[in-house]
């Protein structure tokens, strides 16, 4: 079976499950045929939510391909990677990346390495629970932090700008980079950025950057795309 959304997707069917692995192209032409380079995501239909490619990270991903150069040779950790292709795309274009999911999540995790080889990519694969302060979590440092729809469920905000801020705090001049959708609230991000001690360096309309072809298969979403840092 092929579908095509930003790129293609082919699929192959088990009594239990339905794995899929679609093709993400990053252009520096008007179409996919002057790609640059393209990723591969190992997806799984019937499975967990950090099975499955979401717009978000669609948007996420094409950021950090357009801001490659702010990237090259900079720590990138990835929080809530699921299918992680923003994180892999970093990791493309120069970045030392860490790809990190829920610790109890060893279904998403080992997807998250096969992703990596897929894509003959040596990033770094780290259980990491938003809230909860393991071991590794003091020992990161990222210059950029990604998140790709991480503000989806209002109940988890508080463990995510926990950690986030932990992070920032960690990491002198770190930013944080996030896609979510609006059903999310702006009003309510904004409270939790005061709440933390944070502040917002630049708000973009996801579509504002998105080129034809892919935000042609994105219709009916509404995604935001913030920069966060620590207020100083």
């Amino acid at each position: 079976m092929e579908t095509s959304s930003e790129g293609s997707r082919s699929s192959s069917d088990s009594a239990t499950r339905m794995t899929t692995i679609s093709h993400h192209y990053f252009v520096d032409g008007s179409s996919q045929f002057d790609h640059h380079f393209s990723v591969e995501i190992i997806e799984n239909m019937e499975e967990d939510y950090g099975m499955f490619v979401w717009p978000c990270s669609i948007v996420l991903s094409e950021y950090v391909w357009q801001q490659r150069y702010r990237f090259q040779g900079v720590s990138v950790l990835e929080l809530g990677a699921g299918t992680s292709l923003p994180g892999i795309v970093a990791a493309k274009v120069g970045s030392d990346v860490i790809l990190t999911d829920k610790s109890h999540n060893s279904e998403v995790l080992s997807n998250m390495r096969s992703i990596c080889d897929q894509n003959k990519e040596n990033c770094q694969i780290l259980g990491l629970s938003w809230g909860e302060w393991d071991s590794n979590i003091f020992n990161l440092h990222p210059k950029i932090i990604l998140g790709a729809d991480v503000l989806y469920d209002t109940t988890g905000f508080d463990d995510l700008f926990a950690t986030v801020t932990f992070l920032l705090k960690n990491s002198p001049d770190a930013v944080f980079i996030t896609t979510y959708h609006n059903r999310s609230g702006h009003h309510l991000i904004e409270m939790l950025m005061v709440k933390w001690g944070l502040k917002c360096i630049k708000l973009l309309d996801g579509f504002s950057f998105m080129p034809p072809q892919k935000a042609s298969s994105l219709q009916g979403s509404n995604i935001q795309l913030i920069e966060i840092e620590l207020h100083k």
